[in-house]
């Protein structure tokens, strides 16, 4: 049986460098987006590139047990990767910012990134091999005023990785942790306030390259990746600073580059 990676939001952004990737490499794809149009797109594109079969499945990720249905549609597929890359962001003060938007955040980013890693990991410990990359970001090593829960949900998504990492030393099974700073992709102009235009340009990555570097970095079972030497020392910055002080420069990054 041919191997597949299942990657959650794959029809486009980071998501869908990765699907190609990946699919360069041989593998098979199960793609999981919400969005059809773009799945069907993707489809068609790496098909054509690759000597690759690519299944897409369109799912609205956020909803509950959503990961046993999408499980249930894989069937007997031997998922030998899997990328939770699916996310969003959400500007705002916490008391201001709509609620329903929010749950769908922790739904997503939280429950259902959890609940896949537990169903795909029970499959690859028993045969004593896989490999997952859970994308994180930069903004899991500090506090995010504007972005509290975006920031707080990566920093769970890192600090899970990190520990079912140290967990899996001999089983044959790897976790990896990507952690990009601001990378070139629709999330960027969808998560700021009220405008199309993207205005943070310093330090922006190509979504091409972070994929690239986070599949290496999978291929060798690394816990963490940090794309980018600065991005490195800005990772450990709020070691070296009060976090009051790094939640301050956070803040005003966010009130800079968000607001109209």
């Amino acid at each position: 049986m041919k191997n597949t990676a299942l990657i959650t939001g794959g029809a486009s952004g980071l998501g869908l460098e990765l699907a190609y990737v990946i699919a360069k490499d041989g593998y098979d794809l199960v793609l999981v987006d919400i969005n059809s149009d773009n799945l069907s797109k993707a489809k068609q594109k790496i098909e054509s590139k690759y000597q690759v079969n690519v299944v897409t499945l369109t799912k609205d990720l956020s909803l509950p047990n959503i990961s046993e249905e999408i499980m249930m549609d894989v069937g007997d597929k031997q998922i030998e990767i899997l990328v939770n890359n699916a996310g969003f962001g959400l500007f705002g003060a916490f008391h201001t910012t709509a609620w329903e938007r929010e749950s769908q955040m922790l739904n997503l980013h939280v429950l259902t990134t959890t609940h896949l890693t537990k169903l795909v990991l029970n499959q690859m410990v028993a045969r004593g091999s896989g490999k997952i990359l859970n994308l994180s970001s930069l903004a899991a090593f500090q506090p995010g005023p504007l972005m509290s829960l975006y920031y707080a949900t990566k920093g769970y998504i890192l600090s899970f990785s990190e520990a079912i990492s140290n967990e899996l030393k001999g089983t044959g099974v790897t976790v990896t942790a990507l952690c990009p700073g601001p990378t070139k992709t629709s999330f960027q102009e969808v998560v700021s306030s009220g405008t199309s235009e993207n205005k943070i340009t310093f330090n922006m990555a190509n979504a091409k390259d972070v994929a690239v570097y986070g599949y290496k970095a999978l291929k060798k079972g690394k816990p963490v990746a940090i794309p980018g030497a600065f991005n490195k020392f800005l990772a450990t910055l709020p070691r070296m600073v009060p976090r009051g002080m790094a939640a301050n420069i956070v803040r005003n990054i966010q009130e800079k580059n968000r607001k109209e």
